[in-house]
């Protein structure tokens, strides 16, 4: 019999206690990933049959993955993401910074490249040898995107533009031994902080775990050929996107292989991230160096910011970055737990903002918006609620906008109610 500990709901005391500790433990898995960092893996590759393992309690497994200290592995990672958003494969070209002479970005730059992960279904493989080396392919039918992070430094390369791409590493992942706790975060991620794995995923998704949440284990399941226990996790509130998510956690060495998120409208999985095949022993080490091949164009990751410091009058003459940021009063939350909306106030309303004119934002980009946008009115007056299958927001009239993982009743209460 599989255990299920669906009684198990965990509250507060040693399981906050337990959740920080594997909210601190990153095994540094990859270094590759989207803004949204929503991965997935198709239901139909997990093998079948459920393994016979001893009975273990959410604190125990929660604990199991804290405790874990896997720092090698390799494998495959299959990702099918589905946000109900327009693929972002042109509107990811569109939106990457220009170059000034022949008006071209990099195509091997990760911060345009990655974000086609956020819609669609893509193969990765993955490479990790401790804190300090990392690799992360994204496999296409006749070319692949690398980005590889070794010691100091780096590099992204498409083989398909044959475009490289140069960077130094991101603080804390220079010096070897800077594996564990706040620096070992950020070995999982970009350098703008996106999970891209089932451990990464998995992590984010335990820091949230607190009274408004029932943790539990519900049955076991095999994943890549290796047993695991599956915990389960799920809000108690009404008024959320998420149904529950789903880790299925190695029952050997506490590494999460599987991430699972159910939004609550129903329909398959919205983000589903988990091995193929993976192999815990150390890769071999050539799999970590890089040099350009010959004829590479490189781009290096200074001469690109300097490009990115005029990237806003490619969307509107009116846009002055961190001058028109400081009209925002900042952030006021509304509600808890999986239910929080937050609510962020322009001082000066919908006067002072003007809409791009046609023509000054990319077809890509006006489609996306279009596909996104539902009129709506309460006492808060009118506005526009642009909508996926997790994250909503409204936009007023007035200037204000509530976004939360709510649904679009939940953000026009929210906005009623701050009214």
């Amino acid at each position: 019999m599989a255990p299920n500990d669906s009684a198990q709901t965990t509250e507060g005391g040693d399981f906050t206690a337990g959740r920080r500790k594997a909210a601190r433990y990153i095994v540094p898995v990859a270094v590759a990933g989207v803004a949204a960092a929503t991965f997935g893996l198709v239901p139909a590759l997990a093998d079948s049959g459920d393994p016979d393992l001893p009975k273990i309690t959410a604190q125990q497994l929660i604990e199991k993955i804290a405790a874990s200290d896997t720092q090698q592995l390799s494998g495959t990672v299959k990702i099918t993401t589905d946000l109900g958003i327009p693929s972002l494969g042109g509107l990811a070209g569109s939106l990457a910074p220009k170059g000034e002479g022949d008006g071209e970005g990099s195509s091997a730059d990760p911060q345009a490249k990655l974000m086609e992960l956020a819609s669609g279904t893509h193969t990765l493989r993955v490479a990790a040898d401790g804190p300090d080396k990392q690799r992360v392919s994204i496999l296409d039918d006749a070319a692949e995107y690398s980005l590889i992070h070794n010691a100091g430094e780096v590099w992204a390369y498409d083989s398909a533009s044959n475009e490289a791409f140069h960077a130094e590493a991101p603080a804390g992942a220079k010096e070897p031994g800077k594996g564990s706790g706040k620096d070992a975060d950020q070995h999982e991620k970009l350098p703008e902080g996106v999970p891209t794995t089932p451990k990464a995923l998995a992590e984010e998704a335990l820091k949230a775990a607190d009274k408004t949440t029932s943790v539990t284990v519900d049955g076991t399941a095999q994943v890549a050929g290796r047993d695991a226990y599956q915990l389960l996790i799920k809000p108690k509130q009404s008024g959320s996107t998420i149904e529950s998510i789903r880790i299925a956690v190695d029952a050997e060495n506490g590494v999460p292989l599987k991430f699972t998120l159910a939004p609550s409208g129903g329909g398959k999985a919205a983000v589903d991230a988990g091995f193929t095949k993976v192999d815990f022993a150390a890769p071999a080490a050539d799999t970590f160096r890089f040099s350009p091949p010959k004829g590479a164009k490189v781009t290096e990751a200074d001469e690109q910011q300097g490009r990115e410091k005029d990237f806003g009058k490619d969307f509107g003459k009116e846009f002055k970055g961190e001058e028109d940021l400081k009209d925002f009063e900042g952030l006021n939350a509304i509600g808890e737990g999986w239910t929080t909306v937050a609510e962020i106030s322009s001082p000066g309303g919908a006067k002072d903002f003007k809409a791009p004119e046609k023509g000054e934002v990319p077809p890509e980009a006006e489609q996306f918006l279009d596909a996104l946008g539902d009129k709506v009115s309460g006492e808060f007056g009118s506005g526009t609620v642009f909508k996926t299958r997790l994250v909503n927001a409204l936009m007023t009239d007035d200037g204000k906008v509530y976004v939360g993982a709510v649904t679009q009743d939940a953000l026009v209460r929210a906005a009623n109610a701050a009214k």
